[in-house]
């Protein structure tokens, strides 16, 4: 009996540790995965979902995308420093960036660039004295005009901008504006969606600096206005799945 009592007790430390090298191993595979996790998405790739009607057709509220960081130059946590871009952003791309008014990230078109000059007549793009054509815009109302006060608050930022532009008689209206040049560092964006979009033609130039990177795919895509129950699985847009928006 004694004897048995003696086995036991060797036994139970072996157990234990047994037990516990266990613990400690998933321990550092959860450890691994999560700094691998978190470095892909500061470095390489962040989710995305889109919350507003601003970009359709292009992007739908309920799609989901993977969103490329590394392209235009991911920034380092804490220190704010920038890795190298790949490329810098181009005229009509898509880019997410930092709000400029809260602290949201937002999804629009990139429509001028440093030291171009833009204006809209009648809802017409016209760059460097070129009317645009813009395939992906949508007009919902055919005689937009935005309230007096946005259209004060747009011209208290465009007029110190304008080009070749009396300043006295300057009355921007939000699809009839400019012309205004982009300075320098800078971007000017817009949703695909005109008149349901706030974006530069309001709150003005879009810092470089706050530009976080470009649509990769939409992962996954759910009619969120369904009156059906459980849309996200009753009301998938299978035609949206693993589509690149441009």
């Amino acid at each position: 009996m004694v004897e048995g009592m003696s086995k036991d007790k060797k036994q139970a430390p072996a157990s234990s540790r047994s037990f516990m090298a266990w613990i400690w191993d998933w321990a550092k595979s959860i450890a691994v995965a999560l700094v691998v996790w978190f470095m892909l998405r500061t470095f390489l790739v962040e989710a995305f979902r889109i919350p507003s009607g601003s970009m359709e057709q292009t992007l739908l509220i309920g799609d989901f995308l993977f969103v490329n960081k590394a392209l235009y130059g991911a920034e380092v946590p804490l220190i704010h420093k920038r890795l190298p871009a790949f490329r810098e952003p181009r005229r009509s791309e898509i880019i997410v960036f930092d709000s400029v008014e809260e602290d949201i990230k937002v999804v629009k078109r990139l429509i001028g660039m440093p030291g171009d000059t833009l204006a809209m007549e009648a809802g017409q793009l016209i760059r460097n004295g070129i009317r645009v054509p813009e395939p992906y815009v949508i007009h919902a109302d055919p005689l937009p005009s935005a309230d007096p006060l946005l259209r004060q608050r747009m011209r208290q930022w465009q007029v110190r901008y304008l080009v070749d532009r009396d300043p006295d008689t300057y009355r921007p209206d939000i699809q009839d504006w400019g012309p205004i040049e982009v300075p320098p560092d800078s971007y000017f964006v817009m949703g695909d969606s005109r008149d349901n979009s706030h974006d530069s033609r309001v709150w003005g130039f879009l810092p470089r600096a706050n530009v976080r990177g470009t649509p990769m795919v939409v992962y996954f895509s759910y009619d969120q206005t369904s009156w059906r129950p459980l849309p996200f699985i009753t009301e998938v847009r299978w035609g949206r799945l693993f589509s690149k928006p441009h």
